[in-house]
């Protein structure tokens, strides 16, 4: 028995990828959910529209900007300019200061201040209205303090773009058509080869006359349609059951979703190729997917508040750039203009991906 225990000892310490299994991804798990999982917020980025231009609408502006949970991003000139930054996704929230707000402030009446919110994302949109609130009261408690005066008010107005009602199904149906796609795409293809391999068809494909880059379009083209099928599913419940909007241009939207689905069929069958049995494959695809896909991309948790290492990590996931690109059309009626960066690195993505697969792909049996 003594021996038979250490044998397997023996066996688990030279399995390398059950080593990385047993202790690697519980430590990356804890690391993602305990730096990923925060409602802080942090380096927002702030356009101020400041009508009034004195000094006390400086004081509330470097305020906000001091406090670390703001950035200023851009110092606005009109406010045709307010939208056109939230489209383009460079900023989350705009003050606007009314004019004279100084001079009303001092002879006691209640200037206004606008706190405009991109509610594409309303979690994050709260989160940045609630904040900027604090901060404004608290500068209005700093301003009388000391003086034999009644406390000021500043009055606060809010509104939300995109999202006036901060409905959350906006914030999820984008997310879970993501995931869903991503998730459903990325197995159903990491299995195809390594089945071809369990099953011992691969002989067959081998020594037929077709190539690798043959070989694997061919076993990713059915997914494509059966993917998009699914695609339209999700978008018809997301409309007709949740009242989802498509704001901009529905060919855009399915040719998007299109592009999506091949780079997610492809980095299938990139697992695929490397795996030499349908569960490692399975397990693969699932364990690099399934958690990153949820955590870091912007789907529950906004991105600007992790740290940068895990915000650099974001951007090597492509569910990330689908996500900005699902709610730039469905809710900010975004077209290609303000999306072709998103669209371009899907397609580098998408084609990388083919391209690792066909190298991968061995022509020889071992």
């Amino acid at each position: 028995m003594k021996s038979f225990i250490i044998k397997e000892f023996y066996h688990i310490f030279r399995d390398v990828r059950s080593m990385v299994i047993l202790f690697g991804m519980p430590l990356i798990q804890v690391m993602i959910f305990g730096f990923a999982i925060t409602n802080d917020l942090k380096d927002a980025r702030l356009a101020v529209l400041d009508n009034s231009r004195d000094a006390e609408t400086g004081k509330i502006t470097d305020k906000i900007t001091s406090s670390g949970y703001f950035i200023l991003q851009d110092e606005l000139q009109s406010p045709n300019q307010i939208e056109e930054g939230f489209r383009s996704g460079k900023i989350k929230e705009v003050l606007v200061f009314e004019n004279k707000f100084a001079s009303k402030l001092g002879s006691g009446q209640k200037p206004s201040v606008q706190i405009l919110a991109d509610a594409s994302d309303p979690n994050m949109a709260n989160l940045l209205v609630n904040y900027t609130n604090g901060i404004l009261m608290n500068y209005q408690l700093e301003y009388t303090q000391g003086l034999m005066e009644p406390p000021i008010e500043v009055k606060t107005e809010s509104r939300m773009f995109f999202n006036e009602e901060l409905e959350s199904v906006y914030l999820f149906i984008p997310g879970t058509i993501a995931v869903i796609l991503m998730l459903l795409s990325a197995m159903m293809t990491s299995i195809s080869i390594a089945r071809e391999k369990e099953l011992g068809t691969m002989e067959i494909l081998l020594v037929s006359p077709l190539k690798p880059a043959q070989i694997i379009i061919g076993k990713v083209f059915p997914y494509i349609l059966l993917s998009f099928v699914n695609a339209i599913t999700i978008l018809v419940l997301g409309y007709f059951v949740f009242g989802m909007p498509i704001v901009g241009s529905l060919a855009l939207l399915l040719g998007e979703s299109i592009l999506f689905i091949i780079m997610a069929l492809a980095l299938g069958i990139f697992f695929s190729t490397i795996s030499n049995s349908q569960q490692t494959a399975m397990m693969l695809s699932m364990f690099v997917m399934m958690l990153p896909t949820i955590l870091l991309s912007g789907f529950i948790f906004p991105i600007e508040n992790m740290p940068e290492v895990l915000q650099w990590l974001c951007n090597l996931m492509p569910t990330k750039w689908f996500i900005i690109i699902l709610r730039g059309i469905m809710l900010k009626g975004n077209g290609i203009a303000e999306l072709w960066s998103e669209t371009l690195i899907l397609l580098l993505m998408t084609l990388f991906f083919i391209a690792l697969s066909i190298k991968k792909f061995k022509i020889r049996l071992q």
